[in-house]
């Protein structure tokens, strides 16, 4: 009796915490992108705060949808999945729009992937989704900021 009373509590808080969470969480800008003719949602995670969350703790991501990571400056830019339960692929950004690498990363793992060269932005989309639309390194994606 104890332990069910327990149990009811326990799952109460976390329901609590989780829309607790939830509602915590910054609603981001979103910005239209194209890749060729593949047409991509992305919000733009452009502070230090929402660099460091990104899409950490989302169960799924929409269809064409994916999270662009904006920095001040081009540097090699390292990215892992801690706290991130949707495989990604992340493509590497030059300034005008190159695709200078793409890494698949895998759920929950503190693997580095990191730009093969000094970039300012990385977009993340479901994993497989360059790959599955034929978009290379070489390739150029345009509307970024």
């Amino acid at each position: 009796m104890l332990s069910s009373r327990f149990l009811r509590n326990a799952a109460a808080l976390l329901a609590g915490l989780c829309t607790a969470a939830a509602l915590a969480a910054p609603t981001l800008p979103t910005i239209e992108l194209t890749a060729g003719m593949h047409r991509i949602q992305a919000e733009v995670a452009d502070r230090e705060e929402t660099r460091r969350t990104g899409l950490m703790f989302r169960q799924s991501l929409a269809p064409n949808h994916g999270m662009l990571f904006v920095f001040e400056r081009a540097s090699t830019q390292c990215f892992w999945m801690r706290n991130t339960l949707v495989p990604l692929s992340i493509a590497f950004l030059a300034d005008d729009g190159m695709v200078v690498n793409i890494a698949d990363m895998a759920p929950l793992t503190e693997n580095s992937h990191c730009s093969a060269q000094p970039v300012r932005f990385a977009l993340e989309m479901e994993q497989g989704w360059f790959e599955q639309r034929g978009i290379k390194a070489g390739m150029r994606l345009r509307g970024l900021p």
